[in-house]
């Protein structure tokens, strides 16, 4: 009798084992289903919003060496939506993606209107910080750090530059002169006070004064040489 029961107690404490076994099992597995949702979920947002900040980068004529650096990123995620999730809809989606950056256009983007250049400022500033973390992990050497971030700079001013110059050409469509000079100033203005050498914004400068001479009314005065000198220096 008492060796049934001894038989019975063991039974039961295996089953229980068992059953307890079973279900950390089951509560890991859930566990590492929630974690890789989480981290798939993480690896797309970083993923697109990588390869957008590419697009519209490589859009507004951002240096190559800039791209591929943000390149290498968006891979580093591709890679591990590859091994996470290689047959699901995220990785089609995200080769999609990638081939969209990849086919975009050089230096062709056109970025006009203020939601545009929202968008443009937020991947330059993304992009900034990406080069920083890669400059803090010794992925990118300081005069690297130091070049791409002037050259981000630039291109920043230029677009925005560029901006009030088509709006201005736009205005000068409807005879909207005065509209139209003001923004060629804004873009003359914004290249002034870049600082980047002299040599670098003088293009600029001489693609934006002609333009602006050309539309600007002559004030009439009475200061000879020295007062239109003095005129011409403020324009």
């Amino acid at each position: 009798m008492l060796q049934d029961n001894l038989i019975y107690i063991v039974i039961i404490a295996l089953i229980g084992a068992i059953a307890l076994g079973i279900s950390h099992f089951i509560s890991q597995r859930e566990h590492n289903a929630i974690v890789k949702s989480e981290r798939l979920t993480w690896l797309r947002k970083q993923a697109f919003y990588t390869l957008d900040a590419i697009a519209t980068l490589k859009a507004a004529g951002c240096k190559p060496e800039i791209l591929e650096k943000l390149n290498q990123h968006a891979m580093l995620q591709i890679e591990e939506i590859s091994m996470l999730a290689p047959d699901s809809d995220l990785m089609t989606e995200v080769n999609n993606q990638k081939e969209t950056a990849d086919r975009t256009p050089p230096g062709q983007g056109v970025f006009n209107s203020d939601k545009d250049l929202k968008r443009f400022k937020i991947y330059v500033n993304f992009t900034e910080k990406l080069l920083a973390e890669m400059l803090k992990k010794g992925k990118l050497s300081t005069i690297l750090a130091e070049n791409y971030a002037q050259e981000l700079y630039w291109l920043n001013i230029s677009i925005v530059a560029d901006a009030h110059m088509h709006q201005a050409q736009q205005f000068l469509t409807q005879d909207e002169k005065l509209l139209a000079l003001s923004h060629m100033k804004h873009a003359k203005a914004v290249i002034v006070r870049a600082m980047v050498p002299q040599q670098k914004k003088q293009p600029k400068l001489d693609l934006i004064q002609p333009q602006i001479n050309a539309i600007q009314p002559r004030k009439v005065n009475q200061g000879g040489a020295l007062a239109d000198s003095l005129d011409n220096f403020l324009k």
